[in-house]
């Protein structure tokens, strides 16, 4: 049987520095900006890790993304159409990291696939 763990999450911030401030305060989270993505990562002890995504029509605030791993995104796809999810974003390349897929599951839950770059 294949593993496919949570890996990543994403919570919706209209600020990511100050949400990342906060985290850090609270649960003494690891935080990197990246402002050239306007994104911010963050590490949590005994994880998973995840990041700020910044507020946009398709990310309203309040939304928080789970992102599971698939060693085969486009196959895991096709899996969740036949089984009567439907496919948001296919897979696409996050330049550097690794790849990602987004679906929605047959009762409206929201959830993404990765995979990363393996060395």
């Amino acid at each position: 049987m294949s593993k496919h763990p949570i890996v990543h999450i994403e919570f919706s911030a209209a600020d990511r520095e100050a949400a990342g401030q906060f985290y850090n305060d609270v649960f003494e989270w690891k935080i990197q900006q990246i402002p050239e993505m306007n994104y911010a990562t963050f590490a949590a002890e005994g994880g998973p890790g995840g990041g700020f995504n910044p507020v946009s029509e398709e990310n309203p605030a309040g939304t928080t993304l789970v992102y599971i791993y698939a060693d085969d995104i486009p196959a895991t796809l096709t899996k969740i159409e036949q089984s009567g999810g439907s496919v948001i974003t296919p897979k696409t390349e996050i330049p550097g990291v690794g790849w990602f897929g987004i679906f929605k599951d047959p009762t409206g839950n929201v959830v993404a696939l990765y995979k990363e770059i393996k060395p």
